[in-house]
């Protein structure tokens, strides 16, 4: 199974966001909102067992995740927004998922929630630079299948890991 840990921002967070220009254009594909996450920890092709396994018992603090300043671009080729506050949570699942899947990478972990891919040669999209400020306490971590198609990917929650005291 292809498999990553994520957080999904709220419903008024992504009502925020659907607020975004994101009108279709050539060489561009935007995520569709029911899609948009902030990806703690890619795992790739692993048993999602094994993935349970693992992350049962992490402990999690609180944490408030916040967006913005502003859209902006990741590897020239992402259309993104930043995501502040979830590096302690991304840290415990890398450090407890570290054997698991395909190895961490070794840059640091870069908060962010892709709204867009753009192909090269492509102009980019307008929302570039639109300003994004929006704050929300994290609840719960989850486990996200993802399966390719050519519609774009579907993704679906496995299992749930809860932020904090809760």
């Amino acid at each position: 199974m292809r498999l990553f840990v994520a957080v999904w921002p709220p419903e008024e967070v992504v009502e925020e966001l659907m607020s975004l220009r994101r009108k279709d254009q050539r060489g561009v594909r935007f995520v569709r909102p029911e899609n948009w996450h902030i990806t703690l920890r890619f795992l790739g092709d692993c048993r999602a067992e094994d993935v349970t396994a693992g992350l049962d018992g992490v402990a999690l603090a609180s944490t408030r995740a916040t967006l913005g300043p502003a859209v902006d671009v990741l590897d020239e080729r992402v259309l993104m927004v930043p995501v502040a506050g979830l590096d302690a949570i991304a840290a415990a699942v890398i450090d407890r998922a570290r054997h698991l899947g395909d190895p961490p990478p070794k840059r640091r972990f870069f908060g962010h929630l892709t709204i867009a891919r753009v192909k090269p040669r492509a102009a980019m999209p307008t929302t570039l630079g639109a300003p994004v400020h929006a704050e929300f306490d994290v609840d719960q971590i989850a486990l996200v299948h993802s399966r390719l198609d050519p519609a774009g990917a579907r993704y679906e929650t496995l299992h749930t890991w809860p932020v904090g005291d809760r």
